[in-house]
């Protein structure tokens, strides 16, 4: 048996297992995606007061407990029947872009940006913050300071530094004054600023890389699959808000109405080999890990946001969102690898709107609360930065949560993930070399998706010491790679 250590593995969030099978020539026959971990927030929600709910909730993840936090009050709002004021949906809109606005930054600098301005050659010591900033000091420099801007903004408006206490049911906590602002706006120009930097990094060194775009371009690397995202009016993204679509493989709508409703249109499967469950569309009914048309296997977050929208909410983000398509020949963009580019145009939008919305009157408005009615049934949609998160919650007639289910992204997205996987491995698989750098070309194809397992299963520390294990034809046990 040989067995390789790569220390570290760093860059993911949450605990996961990848499982290579070859035949007996080497050749590779299947590849997976396990994740072994566990922790069932749904149940221990049980009993709680309904407005503890945001906070309890949020405590799933540090890394976007913004998007649990106010799909969890939109939730109560459904529950309690009350209408959020102007103001309170102005302040936590603006709230939520600044976090897509931060969140993306992460993943396209920190987590995934090694991968991008590095190259997966890269030192694997260097594959991390530092060594963007060693390549690249006064942009990576630039980087730090405008999301640390972004991230006092969520202090700001949410009350703490990491899990937010301002959103309620029908409402938030406090309104804003005009001295937060002018706090808000300060930084929100450097927002656009850095997003407009951005792009210009992108176009002068990412995407003309060859090694990039041969992954952006590879057949094998993007195969079809359903879409689902928010839209709002003018089928233009909306990460706080908006009717739910979804569209074909083909890019035909199978679903375009009220958030809510979407449910019903959805199944979960479940494999006794993971703890993450598979939702599919209950239309094309569940068919195993494949894709294709006549798939239920579905995706979301920015790639899946780009082909359900017909165009960009802002100027910026417009312009980028053509030289998307126009690269890729129109939609649906099926590209495991665009998920980066995806990402990036969503970034944009969100410092545009950050933007925008801090320039509206009614912001400061002092009515923030709407009037609760009785306790009852509600689902809250949000987009997290992954993708579509469902919040449904059904509460006893003294406020107490009964029931409670949570659909993330991740687990939107988990088909996807163990396809890309298989995806990747393929197409390595002809080099033949199980080494360091085959590990780090497979976590870039599920790396794409910047995907949070402690949401996907609810598990808490959430660590990611990923492993990947290579087992011969005859069952046993051949490489082992892993922290």
């Amino acid at each position: 048996m040989k067995k390789l250590t790569i220390d570290p593995i760093t860059r993911l969030e949450g605990h996961g297992r990848i499982f290579l099978i070859l035949d007996d020539n080497g050749k590779l026959v299947d590849a997976f995606l396990q994740i072994p971990e566990l922790k069932g927030f749904e149940l221990f929600c049980r009993g709680r007061l309904a407005e503890e709910m945001p906070q309890i909730t949020e405590r799933i993840c540090g890394v976007c407990p913004e998007a649990h936090h106010l799909a969890s009050a939109k939730c109560l709002d459904a529950c309690f029947g009350t209408e959020v004021p102007e103001p309170a949906r102005l302040q936590r809109e603006l709230f939520y872009n600044v976090y897509i606005f931060s969140d993306h930054l992460l993943h396209l600098i920190f987590l995934g940006g090694p991968d991008l301005l590095l190259g997966a050659d890269a030192e694997k010591a260097k594959r991390n913050i530092l060594g963007i900033l060693e390549a690249y000091p006064e942009f990576g420099k630039k980087v730090v300071r405008v999301r640390a801007g972004a991230q006092k903004i969520l202090e700001r408006i949410g009350g703490k530094a990491i899990h937010p206490v301002f959103a309620l049911p029908g409402g938030v906590a406090k309104p804003l004054s005009e001295e937060d602002r002018a706090f808000v706006e300060e930084r929100s120009k450097a927002m656009v600023e850095l997003a407009g930097d951005l792009i210009e990094l992108f176009h002068e060194k990412i995407l003309p890389d060859p090694s990039f775009q041969s992954y952006l371009l590879a057949e094998e690397l993007g195969f079809p699959t359903h879409y689902m995202g928010l839209v709002d009016g003018n089928m233009a993204p909306n990460f706080y808000d908006g009717a739910l679509r979804i569209v074909s493989a083909d890019g035909h709508e199978i679903y375009h109405g009220p958030a809510a409703d979407a449910l019903s249109l959805i199944e979960e499967h479940v494999e006794p080999w993971t703890y993450v469950k598979f939702p599919y569309l209950k239309e094309y009914g569940w068919k195993g890990l494949v894709p294709g048309a006549d798939s239920g296997v579905y995706r979301v977050g920015p790639l899946a946001r780009l082909n359900v929208a017909e165009r960009m909410a802002t100027p910026m983000a417009q312009e980028e969102y053509e030289r998307y398509l126009d690269f890729f020949g129109g939609k649906p963009v099926h590209a495991i690898f665009a998920y980066h580019w995806a990402r990036l145009v969503e970034l944009v939008q969100a410092a545009e709107v950050t933007l925008a919305l801090v320039q509206e009157k009614t912001l400061t408005g002092v009515e923030v609360r709407g009037e609760l009615g009785e306790p009852g049934e509600g689902v809250g949609v949000i987009e997290a930065a992954r993708g579509t998160l469902f919040h449904h919650y059904r509460l006893t007639p003294e406020g107490l949560v009964e029931f409670a289910n949570m659909i993330v992204a991740t687990t939107h997205n988990a088909a996807g993930i163990g396809l890309s996987v298989k995806a990747m491995a393929r197409h390595l698989a002809e080099d033949g070399v199980w080494d360091e750098s085959l590990l780090n070309r497979i976590e870039m194809a599920f790396r794409a998706y910047d995907p949070c397992l402690a949401c996907a299963t609810h598990f808490f520390p959430g660590e990611m010491p990923l492993v990947v294990e290579i087992y011969g034809s005859d069952g046993e046990l051949k490489v082992r790679i892993g922290r």
